[in-house]
């Protein structure tokens, strides 16, 4: 029996995006909610248990990198294999993928178990934070398999173009997060009171619930790929393929957590606070980000799916037009920081010295919100092409060869503001790179389409 079309072959591009995106950006803003009220009721305990949470970010950061760098690769084998009706392979990377997905948790549960203080310690000597940074970060490092599983399996249902149930699995996810919060932080309705603790009992808690429906849906929804234990001993054919794409995107996400780690070094020889306003910073620019990140999540599957059936029509029109819709959403984001940043900043319960200091530092950093939609939209195309290493040197350029040294070098003169400009000259290095990048990746379209093989019969 001849299976149907997969919508993304054929819907026109502008409502495809949509009808991918918008329930992925959706599920993520609620993630990105979840993130800002995690930290809301943190900030309620103290100031230095907001900043012990901020520093717990680079390694939450690294684990998201490694789940979510699988997952582009996976997004680009599977949804490509679609495209090429190639179903064996599908279902094969489908499998391993979630194998791959315990092996990351595994990894994860050693580190929290044996390496967490020793990371703190190296941050910082202050006794109260180290000890509430402990407490946050062992919990979601050792209970790590919530998060991999829910990322992975929300994976296999946006890269076969089922993005509606991606959505109730996130949603889900977050919304459990956000009731259990105040619930084990403050022990009310007779729990205990767990302070640090209970947020991140909270947060797990809500990973394994968006990981057990993940499974659930794929199991009973996803007509496209058949999900058997039996077939999740790893190949090294699918293995080296997923990370061929995905090794690029797990150093380009994990270079953040560099970047964040030495960003707190450099703001801790200021103050404190100047940590705590960097974290509060990335926990109200995800509500930003994050739709343009759940965007992209849809514009990859896009890509590749177009990429593997031979449309570089339908591939030059979901760039353009993901590129218009990114701008946009970051338009909205940087009036929100230059009109509102008070509002913003007294969720976070902030001082008058962390309220003075986080107005200048969001509305400074927020200048980089345009130039960053573009070299998003470009990475993720890059990625789906195949061409993970772009978006990789992009990242390596933007944050370790140019942020850090430009923010070391104005820390220099003594006043912490002249840090926060580090970051729009990142963004504006990383958007002439992006260009020159982008137009290489589309070369090497014309020149496949040219020899007629594909990358996948190449590659075998």
């Amino acid at each position: 029996m001849e299976r149907e079309e997969n919508k993304m072959g054929v819907l026109p591009i502008p409502r495809l995006i949509l009808s991918m995106s918008l329930p992925i950006m959706l599920s993520m803003m609620v993630q990105a909610l979840y993130n800002i009220v995690d930290s809301i009721f943190v900030a309620r305990i103290a100031e230095d248990a907001l900043s012990a949470v901020s520093l717990a970010f680079p390694v939450q950061n690294i684990m998201i990198a490694v789940g979510t760098g699988t997952g582009v690769g996976v997004n680009a084998l599977l949804s490509k294999s679609l495209g090429e009706k190639n179903y064996e392979l599908a279902n094969k990377t489908a499998n391993v993928a979630l194998f791959l997905a315990a092996a990351s948790s595994l990894v994860f549960m050693i580190f929290g178990l044996f390496f967490v203080e020793p990371y703190f310690r190296a941050l910082t000597d202050i006794e109260v934070i180290v000890q509430y940074g402990i407490e946050y970060t062992s919990v979601v490092t050792v209970v790590s398999i919530g998060l991999m599983g829910a990322i992975m399996a929300e994976r296999l249902l946006v890269s076969t173009g089922r993005t509606v149930y991606s959505m109730i699995t996130q949603m889900s996810g977050a919304v459990a997060n956000m009731i259990l919060d105040p619930i084990l932080i403050f022990g009310l309705l007779g729990f205990p009171k767990m302070g640090v603790t209970g947020a991140a009992v909270a947060t797990v808690a809500g990973q394994l619930l968006s990981m057990a429906l993940g499974l659930v849906f794929n199991l009973t929804a996803n007509k496209d790929i058949r999900l058997d234990v039996r077939q999740m001993a790893p190949s090294a054919f699918v293995v080296k393929r997923i990370y061929y794409v995905g090794v690029p995107s797990i150093v380009m996400a994990s270079i953040g957590s560099v970047m964040n780690f030495f960003m707190n070094r450099i703001l801790l020889s200021f103050t404190s606070t100047a940590t705590a306003v960097f974290g509060v910073y990335f926990k109200l620019q995800s509500f930003v980000f994050m739709p343009v990140f759940g965007m992209n999540n849809g514009v990859v599957p896009i890509v590749a799916y177009n990429y593997g059936a031979r449309r570089r029509d339908r591939i030059l029109e979901t760039i353009r037009t993901a590129t218009l819709y990114a701008v946009g959403i970051m338009a909205v984001g940087l009036l929100l920081f230059q009109i509102f940043p008070r509002p913003m900043l007294w969720l976070f319960d902030a001082s008058p010295s962390m309220m003075e200091m986080g107005v200048r530092a969001l509305r400074i950093i927020s200048l980089s919100f345009l130039p960053a939609a573009y070299c998003i939209v470009v990475t993720s195309v890059c990625q789906a092409l195949g061409k993970g290493l772009y978006g990789m040197y992009m990242s390596l350029i933007r944050q370790i060869a140019v942020l850090l040294p430009a923010a070391y070098v104005l820390s220099l003169f003594g006043k912490v503001d002249y840090v926060w400009f580090a970051f729009p000259i990142a963004e504006l290095v990383c958007l002439a790179i992006a260009t020159v990048f982008k137009r290489r990746a589309l070369k090497l379209i014309d020149f496949e389409e040219r020899d007629g093989v594909s990358s996948t019969e190449r590659f075998q």
